[in-house]
């Protein structure tokens, strides 16, 4: 059996969450003081995600660059693979909030979106 310590990100909070594993499985949750520290927890140990935020080259727009992020989290261990991707991108103004900007990044079937917008000029 191992334990593992975490910091929970589900509400301001910040309960400090001990999860025992038998493996991969879950023998029991504690230190939350909700069911969303409960649900965090377990997600995190099996299957971590993220959202990810980051900015690409705007040509010909009313601003240098744009925010993008991913429309919902990926996998932990795609994040490497889903910044190569944006790195690699420049759009062309205009670009609306919302517009899919990589359909399918880092093959996860989750689209990089963009998160303003910009004028062209």
């Amino acid at each position: 059996m191992r334990k593992q310590v975490l910091t929970c990100i589900g509400c301001p909070m910040g309960c400090e969450i001990t999860v025992s594993l038998d493996g991969e499985s879950i023998l029991s949750v504690e230190g939350n003081t909700c069911d969303i520290g409960d649900k965090y927890a377990r997600k995190e140990v099996i299957h971590p995600e993220r959202t990810v935020t980051s900015t690409v080259v705007v040509t010909g727009g009313d601003k240098p660059r744009l925010s993008v992020k991913t429309a919902s989290a990926i996998p932990k261990e795609k994040i490497w693979k889903c910044m190569e991707e944006i790195n690699h991108l420049s759009v062309t103004a205009p670009v609306r909030i919302g517009d899919i900007l990589i359909p399918d990044t880092a093959g996860t079937g989750i689209p990089v979106v963009a998160t303003r917008n910009i004028q062209g000029v």
